[in-house]
C-alpha cells in the first residue's frame, strides 16, 4: 500500500485498488469482481451504492464499510494535497526572496508561483489534448478552452499573416491592486505589439497560458486561465498607448494594430472554472505600418511612490518565440531591412486575398467513410444519427438517410416532428419517438427486456434530446444551462447503454449531421460517444457550413485534437452533393415503393412506413428485391451471396431473385417443395369455408426445410399476401398485424386475398394459440360468405419427419436427408456447376447434402478436415466449444464479439478492419464456421456449418478430450461469461446445455430426464460424478442459480445419493421457497428415497422400529408435495399439478408399508389398520416407535382422498393431450404424464382397498346384521371407490369399456352401495354427485337396468345442489344441474324454477372455470366435453363421448384429427345419434331459447371455423362440459 498512498487515488491501477480494498477489509470475492470490472482509482472515487449492490452483488455491510473507508481516503488525500501545495508555495517563496529583482517583480513572481502551485493539483501534463487557438482577429462569444488543452507550442513566425503566439502565465493573481495589474498587463501587451509591428507579423499574446520557462511543472502552451474580477481593468490598461508611444502618428498606428482584449472562458469538461485566458491580437497591416519603425516607453510601477514611471525608449522585434529589444549596434541594420519586410508583408496579404483554398477530395473521403473501401455500403451496419435543426432547403437533400439502417437519432431540434427532419423521416419510415429519459431504464430491465420494450432494432428510435414542442407532456425545450442541469445525465446514460450493452464496437457508425448553429449539448454528445467508444473510429461529422463545423469543433476539442477531428469530418460539401454521393453507394433505392398482390388481380403499393409498422411480420412483396442497384452488383458480390448459402448459411430472398433473374444458377426445388406448393394450390382451388388452415413441413435438422418453406412463399408472392412470422412477438400481436396485412389497400374485407404466413421452429402451443387468435379475429369480422383467410405454413424440425406425416397425411410434407432419384440427378448437376465456380471447401454443406449426409461420408470429411489440427490452440478450443453448443442446443451460436475476446483480440475491430477476426482463425476454423446475424439483436455470430458436422467434430475431438472436459473448460472461461455483448444469449445457450431436456413435442428424437449432455456424461462416459461436478460448477458460474441446484438434486436422487439430493433440494428451496416446481423436486427426492428404502425391506417379519425412519421420509415427501400444491395455486401463469400426483403415490405406498406390519395384518382385510388411521386408537406396539408421527398418519386417509379428488376434477375440465406415441411409451413410471386417467383409476383402487373393509364397520356397530345401509359413510364411500364409482373421472371411465354390459353391471353394483332412500338418509354432497352421475352413466350403457331411476327423480335429488349453492362450490354438482335441467321440448312444468336453476348453474360453471384456468393462454384451454345431447328423451338423451369415439374409425391420432377438423359431424353413424339444436348468433355469441319464454342461454362455440360472422339463425350439436354448454358444427338455418 505504500506505493498507492504515494500517488493520488485517481492514478491508481486496478491492482493498486485491489490492494487498498484488501487492506480495509473488503471480502476477496468482491475485490475480484471489482478487478474484473476494471475499477481503477478514478472509477473508485465515483462508486455508488446502487452500482455496488446491483452490479457487484455486494451485501449492505460490505457496502457501508467500503463507502465509509472511501470517504476517509478522500479526506486524507485532500489533506495531503493541501499540505503539499503549501510546502511548495513556501519553498518557492523563500527562493524568490533571495533572488535580486525589483520589489514589484518579486511580489509578482511570488504571487504567480503561489497561484500556480495551488492549481497544480487540478492539472497534469499526462492527459493534455492539443487544441487550436481562437480564430485570429475575430470576436467570438462562444469560444472556450478546456483545462486539459494545450495550445500549439510553436510560437515563432511561420509566415507574416500567420499569427505568432506569446504565452504569459505570470499575471494569474487577482490580489494585486488595480494600478499594478494594469501596468503589468500594458507592459507585456505594448512590448509584444511593438515587436509585431516592427517585424510586420500578425500575433496574439495569451495571458493565462503556461510559457514553460524555468523549473515549471507545466507544459508550454498548457491552458491555465486567470481569475478576473473586472474585465474593464484590462480594457482600460491599453489606454497607456497614449503615453508609451513616441509620436501621435505612432499612437494612432498602435490603436489600429492592437485589438481590444478577448476573454476566453476556461472550462473543465462542460463546467465553468471561473478562470479566463486573456488574448490581445496585433494586426500590423501593410497600409498602416509601411516604412515605419516603432519605439515604445514601457511602463513600470514604482512601489515607493505608488506611481507609474516609463522606462527608456526602445525598439522591439520578434525573434523566434521571444520579443526582444533591438540593441543599439543592430539598429541601423534593422532599419535598413524595413523595406524588405514591407514588401514581404504586402505580398503575403495579396496572396492571402487572391489564392482560393484548395479543397480536398471530399467526395472520395465521404465514400471511404461509408464503404470502408468497397464499391458499396454495408447493409449490415447500423447508424446513430446526431443532428440539430435542419433548414427547409436541406430537408430536400436527406433522401440518403431513408435507406440507412438507422438505429437511433439524437435530435436536438424541438420542432423536428412538426417542421424538421423527424417529420420528413416519418413520411418514409416508422419510428418510435422517445426522450432521453426513456433510456434511463429505471425499472432495471435486462438488456433484452429493455430492447424489446423500446422496440429497438425493429424501428428507428427517435430521441428528442431537448424536448418536443408538440408534446403535451412535461418534456418541453429548455435553454443550455437548464439542459445541462436536467437532461445531460440522461444523455450520459443513453450513450453508455447503447455503446456498452446494446451495440458492439464496429457494428455501427455515429454520424454527426450539423445543419444549423451548434450549441454545447451537441458537443457534449460528441464527448460521451468519444469516451464510450474509446476514440474517434466509427464517428463521422458532416457539415455543409464551415461556420457550424468550427463551432462544433471548438466544443469537440475538449476530447479530441483538431487534426483528428479534421480526419473524421466532411466540411463544405453541398448537401445535394452529399445526398447524391451516398445514394450512389447504396444497394437499393432510398424511396422505393414495394407492391402487394390485390384481390382484383392487380397490385397495390405498400408504403415503407406501413410495412415497418408490421413489426411482427417480415413481409414478402410481389416485387421483392427488384429495387436492387445492379450497377454495384459485381460478379464477386453475387458469388459471395451464392457461396454463403451453399456453405450452410440461411437462404435469403436475394438468392431466389438472383436465380430468377438469371444472374446466378438456379436454387434446386426439392420434391417436398413441389408437394407443399401443390397442397397450397389445392386449398386455393377448393371453396374453403374454414378461415384458417395449416400446412406443415417437418424436416431433419439441416436438411433444407427452411429453404423449402421460403421457396413456397417465393412461389406464391405474386398471388397471395406472404410474410414470415417473427415468433418473438405474441400470437395476439402477430394476429393483429396479419389481419392488417390481409386488408391493406383492399376496399371490402369480405374480398381479400388469403395471407400465407410462414412460422418456423415454434412450440405447438404457440401455433395453436396463433390459429385460435386468427380464427377469433376473422369470426369477429363477420365475413360473408365464409372463405379462406389465412394459411399457416409451419416449418418444424423433427428426427422422424416421415412419421410426423402419417397422422395428417393430406396437409403435411417431410424434408429428409434422403434424396429421391430425381433429386440426386439435380444435385449432381448442380454440384458440377458449383465446383467449376468454387473450391469444394467453400460449398461444404451442399457437398454433404449431395451425399445425403451419409454417416461414413461425414465421418471421413471431418477426419480429413481435422488432420494436423493443433489441439492446444485457442482456435481449436473455440471450435470445440461451438461444436458442443451446436450439437446439444438447437439454433445455438457464439457472437463474434465473444470469439474475439476469447482469442485475445479484444474489441479493437473497427469498420476498416472487419476481416481481423477471420484472419485470426486457422484454416480448419474458417472451413467449419459459418457467419450469422442474429435476428433480434443483430449481433454477428458463428456456428458450425451443419449440426451433423458439429456432432462428428465433437465425437472425433473427444478421442483426445472427453465432452465433459470440454464442458468444464467452457464453464471456466470467465472471459466469455462476463463479456457484455450478446451476453444474455450466450448465458441462455449455456443454461440450455446443462438444463434443457429433449422433448419429442419440440422435434427432438427422445424425451430425456436430463439435458442430453448430462445424459451423455452419465451413460456414454459412465461418469455420473463428473456430471454432478459439472452442475456444481455451473451453479457457481451462474451466481448460485437455484435451477442448477434443482438439477443436482434430481441427478443425485437418480443415482440414489439421497443425502446429497436432499442438500441440493434445500439449497434450491432457500433461493425460491415458493416455487412449486422446486418444492415438487424436494418431494421427489424424499419419494424416491422412500421407494428405494421400502423396496429394500424384507416384509416377512417387519417390526414398527424397523420402519420408523422410512415412514419419516415418506411423511417429509408428503409435506413437500403439499407445499408444492399450495405454491401452485398462487402461480398465475402455470398449472403445476405434479404435487397431487406425488402425494397420492407416496400415500398409497405408505399405506402398503404400514399394512405389512404384523400388528395391522389381518386374515380378512385391514380392520386394525383402519381403526388406527381413522380413530384415536393407537396400538401399543407402535405407540413409542411412531410417537413423532401418529397425528400425521391419522390424517393420511383424508389427504390422499382430497388429492385424488383434485386430480379427478382437473381431468374433468381438460383433455390430456394423449397421442398414439405417448400411449406406446406409457410405462407405469410415466403413466401419470401420458395417461393420467388410467393412473388415477389404478391409484384409487389401491387407496380404497385399505379403507373398504366392512369388518371395520362391524367393530363400530352394535346391530346383529350388516347390510349396505348399515355401513359407515366412510366405509361405503371407500367400497364405492374400490368399485370405481368414487368420482367423476372414474365413473365416466367405465363407459370406455368396449362391452357395454360389463360397465353396466359394475355401475349397478355401485348404485346398490347407496342407501335405498336418499331423501331420508342424507349423504354428503360429493356422494350424491357420484350417485346421480352413476345413474346417468348406467342409462348410457344399460338403459334397461331395473336400478335406473327417472330423470325427474334425479332432478329432485339434485335440487339440494341449488339450495346449498351459497355454501358449496363443487363444479361437478353444477355440471349435473346443467345436464339434468337442460330444457326439453315436452316439459314446461315449473319452467321459471327450472330456468333459474339452469342459469345459475351455468353461471357458476363459467365462474369456477375462470378460477381454474388462471391466466394460462388459450392454448391451455382444452375444454373436455363429456356428454352430447341426443335425439331421445329423458335420460336416454345423454350420449357420452365414448359412444361417439367407438364409432369413429382410425388410430388415436387420426381420431383426434377428425375431432379437430370437424369430420366427426359428417359421419352418418354419429349424426343419427345426436340432435341438432336451433338457436341464433348475435355479436359473435351463440344463444338458445331457455326454459322460459324470453330467456336465453349462451352457448360457447368450440370451433370458431364453423361460426357464422353475421347475426343469423343457426343449428348445432350441443355438448356439456365443465365450462357450461358448448356448440359444435354450427350451421346457418335455411
Amino acid at each position: 500500500m505504500d506505493t498507492c498512498t504515494a500517488m493520488p487515488v485517481e492514478h491508481w491501477s486496478e491492482d493498486q485498488v485491489s490492494d487498498w480494498l484488501n487492506s480495509v477489509g473488503i471480502k476477496k470475492e468482491y475485490i475480484q469482481k471489482l478487478h474484473e470490472e476494471k475499477v481503477t482509482g478514478a472509477v473508485l472515487k465515483r462508486l455508488e451504492d446502487q452500482y455496488l449492490r446491483e452490479k457487484i452483488g455486494m451485501k449492505g455491510g460490505q457496502i457501508e464499510l467500503l463507502l465509509s473507508q472511501l470517504n476517509k481516503l478522500t479526506i486524507e488525500s485532500k489533506a495531503k494535497a493541501a499540505s503539499s501545495k503549501k510546502k511548495k508555495a513556501k519553498d518557492r517563496g523563500h527562493r524568490r526572496a533571495n533572488q535580486s529583482q525589483t520589489p514589484i517583480k518579486a511580489q509578482l513572481q511570488h504571487n504567480t508561483e503561489k497561484s500556480r502551485a495551488e492549481e497544480a493539483i487540478d492539472f497534469s501534463q499526462s492527459s493534455l489534448i492539443e487544441i487550436d487557438p481562437r480564430p485570429f482577429d475575430t470576436e467570438v462569444t462562444d469560444f472556450r478552452y478546456a483545462t486539459n488543452g494545450q495550445l500549439h507550442p510553436k510560437m515563432e513566425i511561420i509566415k507574416l499573416v500567420t499569427p505568432c503566439h506569446e504565452f504569459k502565465s505570470q499575471v494569474t493573481v487577482a490580489t494585486m491592486d488595480r494600478k499594478l495589474l494594469q501596468t503589468e498587463f500594458a507592459r507585456e501587451v505594448l512590448k509584444f505589439a511593438c515587436g509585431c509591428m516592427n517585424t510586420r507579423t500578425n500575433g496574439t499574446i495569451h495571458f493565462g497560458v503556461e510559457d514553460g520557462g524555468g523549473k515549471n511543472i507545466f507544459a508550454r502552451g498548457q491552458v491555465m486561465g486567470v481569475t478576473i474580477q473586472d474585465k474593464d481593468i484590462y480594457r482600460d490598461a491599453l489606454d497607456q498607448i497614449e503615453s508609451c508611444f513616441v509620436s501621435d502618428s505612432q499612437k494612432q498606428d498602435a490603436r489600429l494594430c492592437v485589438r481590444p482584449p478577448q476573454f476566453i472562458e476556461v472550462v473543465d469538461g462542460e463546467n465553468g472554472t471561473g478562470r479566463f485566458v486573456i488574448e490581445v491580437d496585433v494586426v500590423p497591416k501593410s497600409s498602416t505600418v509601411s516604412g515605419k519603425v516603432y519605439s515604445v516607453y514601457l511602463p513600470i510601477y514604482n512601489e515607493t511612490s505608488k506611481n507609474v514611471v516609463l522606462e527608456k525608449k526602445a525598439v522591439y522585434r520578434r525573434v523566434k518565440s521571444q520579443t526582444e529589444p533591438v540593441i543599439e549596434d543592430e539598429q541601423v541594420e534593422f532599419i535598413l531591412g524595413i523595406t524588405e519586410r514591407d514588401k514581404d508583408r504586402k505580398e503575403a496579404e495579396e496572396a492571402l486575398a487572391q489564392i482560393p483554398e484548395i479543397p480536398e477530395d471530399l467526395e472520395k473521403n465521404l465514400s471511404r467513410h461509408f464503404t470502408c473501401g468497397k464499391k458499396y455500403m454495408d447493409n449490415n451496419l447500423w447508424y446513430i444519427l446526431v443532428t440539430n435543426k435542419c433548414d427547409p432547403l436541406n430537408l430536400k437533400n436527406v433522401d440518403f438517410l431513408f435507406n440507412l439502417n438507422i438505429f437511433c437519432v439524437f435530435d436536438f431540434d424541438p420542432d423536428s416532428k412538426q417542421s424538421g427532419l423527424c417529420g420528413q423521416y416519418l413520411n418514409h419510415h416508422a419510428a418510435n419517438l422517445h426522450f432521453l429519459k426513456s433510456y434511463a431504464n429505471e425499472s432495471g430491465q435486462s438488456t433484452s427486456e429493455f430492447i424489446k420494450s423500446l422496440q429497438l432494432f425493429n424501428q428507428t428510435s427517435w430521441i428528442f434530446c431537448n424536448g418536443s414542442t408538440d408534446y403535451l407532456g412535461d418534456e418541453q425545450p429548455c435553454d443550455e444551462k437548464t439542459w445541462i442541469k436536467t437532461k445531460k445525465k440522461h444523455l450520459k446514460k443513453a450513450v453508455w447503454l447503447i455503446c456498452n450493452e446494446i451495440l458492439p464496437k464496429g457494428s455501427y457508425l455515429v454520424l454527426f449531421l450539423l445543419n444549423s448553429h451548434v450549441e454545447q449539448p451537441l458537443g457534449d454528445t460528441f464527448h460521451e460517444f468519444y469516451a464510450e467508444m474509446n476514440g474517434h473510429e466509427d464517428i463521422l461529422c458532416i457539415s455543409e457550413s464551415e461556420e457550424h463545423y468550427k463551432r462544433w469543433a471548438r466544443f469537440a476539442q475538449a476530447s479530441c485534437d483538431i487534426t483528428t477531428l479534421k480526419e473524421i469530418s466532411i466540411v463544405g460539401m453541398k448537401m445535394s452533393r452529399i445526398n447524391a454521393t451516398i445514394q450512389s453507394l447504396q444497394l437499393s433505392s432510398a424511396k422505393v415503393v414495394r407492391h402487394l398482390p390485390a384481390y382484383n388481380k392487380g397490385l397495390c403499393s405498400l408504403q415503407t412506413v406501413d410495412e415497418e409498422r408490421l413489426l411482427a411480420l417480415e413481409v414478402l412483396s410481389a416485387d421483392q428485391c427488384d429495387d436492387t442497384n445492379l450497377e454495384l452488383f459485381d460478379k464477386e458480390h453475387i458469388s459471395n451471396i451464392e457461396r454463403y448459402f451453399y456453405q450452410g448459411g440461411k437462404v435469403s430472398w436475394m438468392n431466389f431473385w438472383l436465380a430468377e433473374s438469371k444472374l446466378c444458377g438456379e436454387v434446386i426445388q426439392r420434391e417436398a417443395c413441389r408437394d407443399a406448393i401443390r397442397i397450397v394450390s389445392d386449398l386455393l382451388k377448393v371453396n374453403m369455408t374454414k378461415a384458417v388452415v395449416r400446412v406443415s413441413i417437418f424436416h431433419h435438422p439441416g436438411s433444407g426445410g427452411s429453404t423449402v418453406a421460403r421457396q413456397v412463399l417465393w412461389n406464391f408472392r405474386k398471388d397471395l399476401r406472404c410474410a414470415v412470422v417473427k415468433p418473438s412477438f405474441s400470437a395476439v400481436t402477430v394476429c393483429e398485424q396479419a389481419v392488417r396485412l390481409r386488408e391493406y389497400e383492399e376496399k371490402d374485407q369480405n374480398y381479400c386475398l388469403p395471407v400465407l404466413l410462414l412460422v418456423e421452429d415454434t412450440e405447438e402451443e404457440y401455433l395453436d394459440d396463433l390459429k385460435h387468435e386468427l380464427g377469433t379475429a376473422i369470426d369477429s369480422m363477420k365475413i360473408s360468405p365464409p372463405t379462406l383467410c389465412f394459411i399457416l405454413l409451419t416449418c418444424k424440425r423433427s428426427h422422424d419427419p416421415v412419421k410426423m406425416c402419417r397422422a395428417p397425411p393430406l396437409q403435411t410434407v417431410a424434408v429428409t436427408h434422403r434424396l429421391t432419384e430425381e433429386e440426386k440427378m439435380q444435385f449432381s448437376r448442380k454440384l458440377e456447376t458449383l465446383q467449376q465456380q468454387f473450391q469444394p471447401e467453400f460449398i461444404l454443406t451442399f457437398v454433404l447434402m449431395s451425399e445425403e449426409f451419409e454417416e461414413q461420408y461425414v465421418k471421413d470429411f471431418v477426419e480429413h478436415l481435422l488432420q494436423g489440427i493443433d489441439h492446444s490452440s485457442p482456435v481449436t478450443r473455440l471450435i470445440l466449444y461451438v461444436a458442443l453448443l451446436n450439437c446439444y442446443v438447437q439454433n445455438s451460436y457464439i457472437s463474434v464479439s465473444h470469439c474475439e475476446v476469447f482469442l485475445g483480440l479484444g474489441i479493437q475491430m473497427d469498420r476498416f478492419q472487419q476481416c481481423s477476426f477471420e484472419r485470426s482463425l486457422s484454416e480448419h476454423a474458417r472451413l467449419v464456421f459459418i457467419h450469422l446475424r442474429e435476428g433480434t439483436t443483430y449481433i454477428s455470430s458463428i456456428r458450425i456449418i451443419h449440426p451433423l458436422v458439429a456432432k462428428e467434430i465433437l465425437r472425433q475431438l473427444s478421442g483426445s478430450q472427453l465432452q465433459s472436459k470440454t464442458a468444464m473448460d467452457l464453464l471456466q472461461e470467465k472471459v466469455l461469461f462476463v463479456h457484455r455483448f450478446g451476453r444474455e444469449e450466450y448465458l441462455r445457450f449455456i443454461r440450455d446445455l446443462f438444463i434443457r431436456r429433449y422433448r419429442k413435442s419440440r422435434g427432438d428424437n427422445i424425451d430425456s430426464f436430463f439435458s442430453p449432455l448430462i445424459v451423455h456424461v452419465c451413460n456414454e462416459e459412465k461418469n455420473p460424478d463428473k456430471a454432478m461436478e459439472l452442475l456444481k460448477v455451473a451453479y457457481t458460474s451462474f451466481n448460485a442459480d437455484p435451477f442448477f441446484a434443482q438439477q443436482l438434486a434430481r441427478l443425485y436422487y437418480s443415482y440414489e445419493m439421497f443425502p446429497e439430493a436432499q442438500h441440493w433440494a434445500e439449497v434450491a428451496k432457500s433461493h425460491l421457497p415458493r416455487d412449486s416446481f422446486i418444492l415438487d423436486t424436494e418431494g421427489q427426492v424424499y419419494r424416491k428415497w422412500f421407494i428405494v428404502r421400502y423396496d429394500a425391506l424384507k416384509t416377512s417379519d417387519l417390526q414398527p422400529e424397523d420402519v420408523s425412519e422410512i415412514i419419516e421420509i415418506a411423511l417429509k415427501a408428503i409435506e413437500a408435495f403439499r407445499a408444492s400444491e399450495k405454491a401452485a395455486k398462487s402461480e398465475a401463469e402455470t398449472m403445476n399439478n405434479s404435487g397431487y400426483f406425488g402425494e397420492v403415490d407416496v400415500g398409497c405406498r405408505l399405506l402398503q408399508l404400514i399394512s405389512s406390519m404384523s400388528v395391522f395384518r389381518g386374515e380378512n382385510g385391514y380392520p386394525e389398520l383402519m381403526r388406527y388411521l381413522l380413530t384415536s386408537h393407537i396400538p401399543p406396539e407402535v405407540f413409542k416407535p411412531w410417537e413423532n408421527f401418529h397425528s400425521r398418519l391419522k390424517g393420511l386417509q383424508k389427504s390422499i382422498y382430497e388429492a385424488l379428488e383434485w386430480i379427478s376434477e382437473d381431468l374433468s375440465y381438460f383433455q390430456t393431450g394423449q397421442t398414439e406415441e405417448t400411449e406406446e411409451q406409457c410405462t407405469k413410471e410415466l403413466e401419470q404424464v401420458y395417461n393420467p386417467r388410467r393412473w388415477l383409476l389404478r391409484k384409487m383402487n389401491v387407496y380404497a382397498r385399505f379403507f373398504s373393509d366392512s369388518s371395520f364397520s362391524s367393530l363400530q356397530q352394535t346391530a346383529d346384521t350388516m347390510g349396505h345401509d348399515s355401513l359407515t359413510p366412510l366405509t361405503r364411500r371407500m367400497q364405492i371407490y374400490h368399485l370405481g364409482g368414487g368420482n367423476v373421472t372414474s365413473i365416466l371411465s367405465l363407459l370406455s369399456d368396449q362391452k357395454t354390459e360389463r360397465p353396466g353391471r359394475k355401475l349397478e353394483q355401485i348404485i346398490r352401495m347407496y342407501p335405498k332412500d336418499l331423501q331420508k338418509e342424507k349423504i354428503d354432497t360429493i356422494d350424491l354427485v357420484n350417485y346421480i352421475l352413476s345413474q346417468i352413466a348406467l342409462g348410457c350403457c344399460l338403459p334397461s337396468s331395473p336400478l335406473l331411476v327417472s330423470l325427474e327423480k334425479l332432478q329432485e335429488l339434485s335440487l339440494r345442489f341449488h339450495k346449498d349453492r351459497h355454501s358449496m362450490c363443487l363444479p361437478s354438482a353444477y355440471f349435473l344441474l346443467s345436464l339434468l335441467f337442460w330444457p326439453e321440448e315436452t316439459d314446461r312444468q315449473l319452467a321459471e324454477k327450472k330456468n333459474s336453476i339452469l342459469m345459475s348453474a351455468i353461471d357458476a360453471l363459467r365462474r369456477l372455470y375462470e378460477i381454474k384456468i388462471k391466466h394460462i393462454p388459450s392454448r391451455k384451454k382444452r375444454i373436455y366435453t363429456h356428454f352430447f345431447l341426443g335425439n331421445e328423451e329423458k335420460l336416454d338423451r345423454y350420449i357420452h363421448r365414448s359412444k361417439l369415439e367407438k364409432l369413429i374409425k382410425g388410430n388415436l391420432n387420426e381420431r383426434r384429427l377428425k375431432w379437430l377438423r370437424g369430420e366427426v359431424w359428417a359421419a352418418p353413424e354419429v349424426t343419427r345419434l345426436l340432435k341438432r339444436v336451433q338457436g341464433w348468433t348475435m355479436d359473435g355469441n351463440v344463444f338458445v331459447q331457455g326454459i322460459c319464454k324470453g330467456s336465453k342461454i349462451r352457448v360457447l362455440p368450440l370451433y370458431f371455423a364453423s361460426m357464422p360472422n353475421t347475426n343469423e339463425n343457426v343449428s348445432f350439436y350441443l355438448g356439456f362440459s365443465f365450462d357450461g354448454p358448448v356448440a359444435f358444427d354450427i350451421q346457418l338455418l335455411r
